[in-house]
């Protein structure tokens, strides 16, 4: 009994293959809309993950344990309510506060040989809490020296010139950008003051290393999550409009493999009414669909696969695909590849075995 089962669903299995190869055209059509489908969904499942990535890495990036923002404020990145740098004194001989540093969060745009380019500002104070590690280059110091993401597009050694000021690139870092891709530029607190506070010594932030033991008079305590959420509220409609895009290209694949399967169930209801009028079970003639339907998926993640890695490059900002996300374009395909199947079975189920003695 079990052979007979075996040798019954290898028939139709190898049935099926025969059919995928007569209609070869048809499902490499099929098989390429549906990867280009896969392909844009895998980059924008990767476009959705850089704004997490980007928050994570650049709020690492400062190296603080702790934040003190003013009282009110929900985050130094929303929210650029400044104080003036004394403050950070204050903090001396605090329990729980091994280091700590002003930041200053501001804004400006380039021009020149960069072209007009939004730039995120980080105002520190070079060598202490909040400097960054360079890849590429040397560490800041003071003066006009800025160290900015590489993806700003500058040189070591060039000079930029950012909201009418010039500066000199001394050193780059790699991943440290928010508001989607802007990068971002750390250069002396002073010299950030010059451009966001007209000179006044002013701070958004504190970055603390420890934690200090109960409450800075007129300031709130913030973790780094409270941080990361903070920087990442801006761009959160953003992400969820892309997430839901994302969800939509599935099920458009999914009708894409659908439509292809049905269609060939219709072509073969002859071929279905012989198999059921010889004694075939339904789940048999739903196997053959489901081979059908998994091929074309699984073919058509492979050409996804290709079609992510060649357009993935032109886009305007980072596409950081994880691998949990290659791995679930296979399984995904696999399961489009199943449901897809269910309204073609059903519809072969219903052939009625007539057919296959001429009957109308």
């Amino acid at each position: 009994m079990g052979a007979t089962v075996r040798s019954g669903v290898g028939s139709i299995g190898l049935a099926s293959i025969r059919d995928l190869e007569w209609r070869m055209r048809r499902f490499l059509v099929a098989a390429i809309a549906t990867g280009l489908v896969f392909g844009v969904a895998l980059m924008m499942s990767g476009i959705a993950n850089s704004f997490s990535v980007e928050v994570y890495d650049t709020v690492a990036a400062l190296g603080a344990h702790t934040w003190l923002v003013p009282m009110g404020s929900p985050g130094p990145f929303t929210d650029t309510a400044a104080f003036p740098i004394d403050k950070v004194a204050e903090l001396q001989g605090v329990r729980g506060v091994s280091a700590a540093a002003p930041l200053l969060v501001g804004h400006a745009l380039s021009s020149g040989s960069l072209g007009d380019k939004d730039v995120n500002v980080l105002g520190v104070i070079p060598g202490r809490l909040g400097s960054p590690r360079v890849v590429v280059g040397r560490a800041l110091r003071s003066g006009r020296d800025i160290v900015a993401d590489e993806s700003l597009g500058a040189k070591i050694g060039q000079v930029v010139v950012l909201s009418g000021t010039r500066f000199k690139v001394v050193g780059l870092v790699s991943g440290v950008t928010y508001f989607a891709g802007q990068p971002v530029v750390f250069m002396p607190i002073a010299q950030a003051d010059d451009l966001d506070s007209n000179g006044l010594r002013l701070a958004t932030a504190i970055l603390v290393r420890g934690a200090p033991v109960g409450p800075v008079a007129g300031f709130a305590t913030l973790t780094d999550a409270q941080v990361r959420t903070d920087l990442a509220r801006p761009t959160l409609q953003a992400v969820q409009t892309i997430k839901l895009v994302d969800i939509l290209l599935w099920l458009v694949a999914a009708g894409i493999i659908a439509a292809v399967i049905y269609l060939s169930a219709l072509e073969r209801r002859g071929d279905f009414a012989v198999l059921k009028a010889v004694g075939t079970p339904g789940w048999h003639l739903f196997f053959g669909l489901v081979v059908q339907a998994l091929t074309l998926a699984l073919g058509a993640a492979l050409f996804g696969f290709a079609v992510e890695a060649l357009i993935a490059p032109s886009a305007a900002m980072a596409v950081r695909v994880s691998g949990g996300d290659y791995a679930a374009v296979p399984i995904v395909a696999i399961v489009v590849g199943i449901v897809a199947s269910a309204l073609p079975a059903r519809r072969a189920a219903t052939v009625d075995p007539a057919l296959a003695f001429g009957a109308p």
